[in-house]
């Protein structure tokens, strides 16, 4: 008789893992620069406030600066929430590609995937993350098409593994609609997640990842038997 025990064993050393990895680089990060404080008081108030209803002004205000020694470091404030939109993208996908390179076997691959997704989205980027998903319609068409072009390029890396999924008949065939129900689901817990509440995100992963892979437990099952 396979053991449930067994099976929460392998998720909680999934987590383990990934959280001995970020202490690891926690530990290395250092002093952020002007650039990148003026990036994070930006992207907490457009966050608060939306983009169009955020000042220059009141961003310069915030750092203890002027407008004209903000607009030192960026040319508009366009150019401000690009940065912020491009370097989120950059971050999270290169997070879920490295978990994608660490996992040859599906059910832990896509359990990392889910995982580094939550933990770039739900951490200490919260706010930058969170302004990527809902200010791009505020991007000019020419800065739109830049975000949707690395959009696509982190979609990809889920296309690939769902494909995988789905072949195997593990998740429904119509792979484009498996991913837009995945990253919709975990998109939108940047709104009602809360730090320090009852699930922390290693948890939350584990859960979301049981829920939106019923058939995926199976590959843990097996794994657990043997």
């Amino acid at each position: 008789m396979i053991n449930p025990n067994k099976i929460n064993q392998t998720l909680v050393s999934c987590a383990k893992v990934y959280t001995m990895k970020k202490t690891a680089a926690d530990d290395q990060t250092p002093a952020p620069t002007r650039k990148e404080e003026i990036l994070s008081a930006a992207a907490s108030l457009f966050r608060r406030q939306g983009f169009e209803r955020t000042s220059v002004r009141e961003i310069a205000q915030v750092l203890g600066m002027t407008s004209g020694s903000l607009f030192y470091h960026f040319a508009s404030k366009e150019d401000l929430l690009v940065m912020i939109m491009e370097e989120g993208l950059r971050d999270i996908t290169q997070a879920v590609r490295q978990a994608q390179a660490e996992h040859q076997r599906l059910p832990e691959r896509l359990l990392a995937m889910v995982h580094q997704h939550l933990a770039a989205l739900l951490g200490p980027r919260l706010d930058a993350m969170t302004v990527l998903l809902y200010e791009w319609r505020s991007l000019s068409p020419e800065a739109q098409q830049r975000i949707l072009a690395l959009r696509d390029a982190y979609e990809v890396l889920w296309t690939e593994s769902l494909t995988e999924a789905a072949q195997l008949g593990l998740v429904d065939p119509d792979v484009a609609l498996v991913r837009q129900t995945l990253l919709g689901a975990l998109n939108w817990s940047a709104q009602w997640y809360r730090p320090g509440g009852r699930l922390g995100i290693h948890a939350l992963a584990e859960r979301m990842f049981v829920m939106l892979f019923p058939k995926m437990r199976l590959g843990f099952e097996h794994a657990a038997a043997a």
